[in-house]
């Protein structure tokens, strides 16, 4: 069976963003009519749209799909989700992972989910700590619980493979609302999530 493989892309923006690569590489003196680079320009591009698809989505959305009536009125946590987002400074990667607690106060929601609102903010050009506050916010406004907790720790390539050039750094950004902003609720969920962090 032949290899078939599908993948929406908007045509207009996909010329666009191809063509302002091919120019860039030319730029930069390569020759983009050579054999490794003829299609490299469309794959940049359409990789560009992948990674900041994003913009296109509806965080809160997603929460409200799948949102249901329980009573369950203890922490949930969703930890080691995997991110990765591009640094808006330098448009390089950052990766990690985020660990995400709430508390229901009627509604809890598919855990499925959390992840999913995690890859609608962290596809768009980000800092981690935008990143960081728009996932809080989000899921504090949508799902109104008693808290909400999150925590980021992630590498930077642009410290990493550039600049300052620090393989092994990392940084860890965290935001608190509600019930998290107790002492011993904040340090349950710190202790919980603790053996992830370095």
């Amino acid at each position: 069976m032949p290899y078939n493989k599908f993948e929406e892309y908007n045509i207009q923006v996909t010329d666009d963003v191809k063509a302002r690569y091919k120019s860039i590489i030319e730029d930069l003196g390569e020759d983009t009519n050579r054999d490794g680079l003829i299609k490299t320009p469309e794959r940049a591009s359409k990789a560009m749209q992948f990674l900041t698809q994003g913009y296109n989505q509806d965080a809160a959305e997603i929460l409200k799909s799948a949102m249901f009536k329980e009573s369950y009125n203890e922490m949930v946590i969703v930890k080691d989700i995997e991110l990765y987002s591009l640094c808006e400074h330098h448009i390089l990667p950052f990766f990690g992972k985020a660990h995400i607690a709430y508390i229901p106060n009627g509604h809890i929601v598919g855990l499925s989910k959390i992840p999913r609102i995690v890859d609608v903010f962290a596809r768009r050009l980000q800092v981690q700590e935008r990143l960081t506050e728009q996932i809080l916010e989000c899921i504090n406004n949508t799902l109104k619980p008693e808290g909400v907790a999150v925590v980021i720790e992630a590498s930077h390539m642009c410290m990493m493979m550039r600049g300052v050039q620090k393989q092994n750094s990392t940084t860890t950004t965290s935001g608190f609302r509600g019930a998290f902003k107790n002492i011993e609720t904040r340090t349950e969920f710190l202790k919980l999530i603790s053996e992830n962090l370095s």
